[in-house]
């Protein structure tokens, strides 16, 4: 057997080739890791013997030659494709193993010029990497360094790899030259091309949405179905998902997670990370149905189900804080489809092992503790529509007390102020139209998802009455502007004392005016959080 080694990354490389020349195997190589292994005493031949030919360019040709694509392309069981080879002297190669030029850790990286980003494109790599994985059936290719154990096993135990795993390296390898060249066209196509500018050190300016994009995807698992059982469904992560999101959490126990409680899971963990304070974010049909801050776990739960008992029923419940004894004591006496959580204690475990259904993610909080939670969103949002795809920044605005400004003569409290932030903050989570009445760090009552901002308004006190909430005293945020003034008046009519808004509307003056005729405080945020 023959092996081509040829890696940037050479993480695990000599150990690999050790093993390989314990096992008996023929080792060839290039540049860099021809020398790296002969300095290790191990016997590698340097693929310019083989080919008869030097390398050039600066090492941009070095593989390019048919006795490496012949011995990486004949048939074995061809007889013409054997008589080609002898004809020409070419050997075969049983495995090749090739990681590819950094592409995208250079281009990541802060004032990468172009000309870097261009050196660091692989030609010859990506070419043989296809070549064998092509040929499949009679060459292993090895695109990672993850997956030199595997081999060895294989090469250890039987003295040859299987069908099954030279199929699956191949999969792998069209799949990385996939995301390579995606990678590519990403950069060149985001490139804002400046002619007069062009030099070694020309770092060029780059346009936030390419010419092409090129979304990586990994399958995570299959679903059961999809939002209905007569629909198939998947789920799959970003290449390199954000440190702290849905998909980078671990299910302890519980039933498999449906189509449905992912993306309830997902908005429930994006809404819980967005509060320093130890918080709770009950959801129930993609809407938050209940949201609260308190001392800790238990009491933030507590606050939050206050909101919507019947709403709660069947909802997904997610903390920004470890689930106790204590949380999971209340938790656990609700029907309830998942539960997040950075971690759960022991006791805490203990007490849903019996609630064999309930499922419980644990979701690892990024370095740097709760300071640290934007660092896990997402950069961008991505929206199919037919036979196309929207895509937008991540409304990552948040609110801060300079940017409110009071355009009404009453003048909120300070305590009114803390509670507008926190009703602002629940409110970017709530589909549009979203009207959220709030007080001492909870929600008191969720108008979701109408057509009409005033119906929002009318369902958010409803709830309110249905959970036996008073209204009196509440703050409201209200996701876009007030387009007249009756939604504002059916909020004070319910006992709001304060509202925020994002202004703008031809109207402003006239609802400004019914604000100081009802005698409540306003302020403007000059941002809106439309959720569709």
């Amino acid at each position: 057997m023959r092996a081509l080694l040829s890696v940037s990354d050479k993480t695990g490389i000599v150990e690999f080739a050790q093993a390989l020349h314990g096992l008996g195997v023929t080792l060839l190589s290039t540049g860099g890791t021809a020398k790296l292994l002969a300095d290790q005493g191990l016997p590698v031949t340097e693929v310019a013997e083989v080919t008869n030919f030097p390398e050039m360019l600066d090492g941009r040709v070095k593989t390019l030659h048919p006795k490496v694509h012949g011995g990486l392309l004949a048939r074995r069981e061809l007889p013409e494709h054997m008589a080609a080879l002898k004809e020409h002297g070419i050997e075969t190669i049983d495995l090749l193993v090739v990681n590819l030029y950094p592409f995208e850790a250079t281009v990541a990286k802060a004032g990468c010029t172009l000309a870097d980003a261009i050196e660091n494109i692989d030609i010859g790599g990506p070419a043989m990497v296809r070549s064998a994985a092509k040929n499949w059936k009679d060459v292993g290719v090895v695109t990672d360094a993850g997956q030199y154990e595997a081999v060895i096993a294989e090469l250890k135990a039987t003295g040859k790899l299987s069908d099954k795993l030279r199929f699956a390296l191949s999969v792998a390898a069209f799949n990385r030259i996939a995301q390579y060249d995606g990678a590519i066209s990403d950069y060149l196509s985001s490139v804002t091309f400046e002619e007069e500018k062009l030099s070694e050190t020309y770092v060029p300016s780059r346009n936030l949405f390419p010419g092409q994009s090129n979304g990586q995807f990994i399958k995570v698992q299959d679903l059961r179905y999809g939002e209905n059982s007569h629909q198939q469904a998947a789920l799959y992560r970003d290449l390199y998902p954000a440190p702290g999101s849905l998909v980078t959490g671990v299910q302890l126990q519980g039933k498999e997670l449906s189509y449905n409680n992912i993306a309830d899971a997902d908005a429930a963990w994006e809404c819980v990370k967005s509060f320093e304070a130890p918080a709770c974010v009950i959801v129930k049909h993609a809407n938050p149905c209940g949201v609260a801050v308190g001392k800790d776990a238990h009491e933030a739960y507590a606050k939050a189900f206050q909101t919507d008992p019947t709403s709660a029923f069947g909802g997904i419940i997610a903390f920004n804080r470890t689930v106790d004894k204590a949380a999971a004591e209340a938790v656990v006496k609700q029907f309830v489809e998942v539960l997040m959580a950075p971690d759960f204690t022991t006791e805490a475990l203990e007490i849903f092992k019996p609630k064999v259904n309930v499922r419980l993610m644990k979701i690892a909080m990024p370095a740097g503790g709760a300071s640290a939670w934007d660092q896990g969103r997402n950069a961008m949002d991505a929206k199919r529509v037919s036979s196309g795809l929207l895509l937008q920044t991540a409304d990552n605005h948040e609110l801060a007390l300079a940017d409110l400004k009071v355009v009404t003569v009453k003048q909120p409290t300070p305590e009114e102020l803390q509670d507008l932030l926190f009703a602002w903050k629940v409110a970017k989570y709530v589909k549009s139209n979203a009207i959220v009445f709030c007080k001492n760090g909870m929600t008191m009552g969720v108008g979701a998802g109408q057509m009409s901002r005033l119906d929002s308004a009318r369902i958010a006190s409803i709830k309110a009455e249905a959970a036996k909430l008073s209204l009196q005293g509440t703050v409201v945020a209200s996701d876009a502007f007030f387009p007249f003034r009756d939604g504002l008046d059916v909020v004070v009519d319910a006992g709001a004392t304060c509202v925020a808004q994002p202004g703008g509307s031809m109207r402003d003056q006239e609802v400004i005016d019914a604000a100081n005729e009802r005698g409540v405080a306003m302020v403007f945020t000059g941002v809106r959080h439309f959720r569709h």
